[in-house]
């Protein structure tokens, strides 16, 4: 995948908040009409996606979902509010937080059920990667939410290295194991 350049501006995190209701229907759920792990997935990755092409003003593909809680169940008939915004923009990617809410139609009572952070990479109409905005955090929550971003990426890069090594340290282990056979 290239990279092609452009002079991004300046947004603010409310530039590109994103919200999604969806009231949860019997194909949405398991046989004791919880709403299933992968659905919520699914939800939390389109409600994502949208903040980060309201960012971009480009297409864009979901590159990673950090670790997800499934707090509380949602049943049939509940109603889930997604909420996500942008925590922190990159060269390419930006890293976009999910909050996802179940609400009691009937009562109007509202849990937290799950919350994720996904990183989404802009790219153009060919896939090639294409420069974002600038992310300008105004708030205390945006500026504690921004730099968290940063220690999350740090963490995922430190990972994807140990992961790399295990995987060429399995394989010099297999050839190895071939010539002594």
């Amino acid at each position: 995948m290239s990279f092609t350049e452009t002079t991004p501006i300046v947004r603010m995190v409310a530039d590109s908040q994103s919200e999604m209701t969806e009231i949860i229907l019997p194909n949405d759920t398991n046989t004791l009409g919880n709403l299933l792990g992968g659905r919520l997935m699914h939800f939390i990755d389109l409600t994502g996606a949208m903040a980060a092409y309201r960012h971009s003003r480009t297409h864009v593909v979901t590159a990673a979902m950090d670790h997800i809680d499934f707090i509380q169940p949602v049943h049939v008939g509940d109603l889930l509010i997604l909420k996500s915004s942008v925590n922190r923009a990159f060269t390419t990617s930006m890293e976009v937080g999910v909050k996802v809410w179940v609400e009691n139609p009937q009562t109007g009572v509202m849990l937290h059920v799950a919350s994720a952070h996904l990183v989404f990479v802009a790219i153009d109409q060919k896939g090639r990667r294409v420069s974002v905005p600038a992310l300008k955090p105004v708030t205390a929550n945006e500026q504690r939410r921004y730099a968290d971003a940063l220690l999350r990426r740090e963490h995922r890069e430190a990972e994807t290295a140990r992961r790399k090594k295990a995987r060429l340290a399995a394989a010099a282990l297999d050839v190895k194991a071939g010539v002594e056979e």
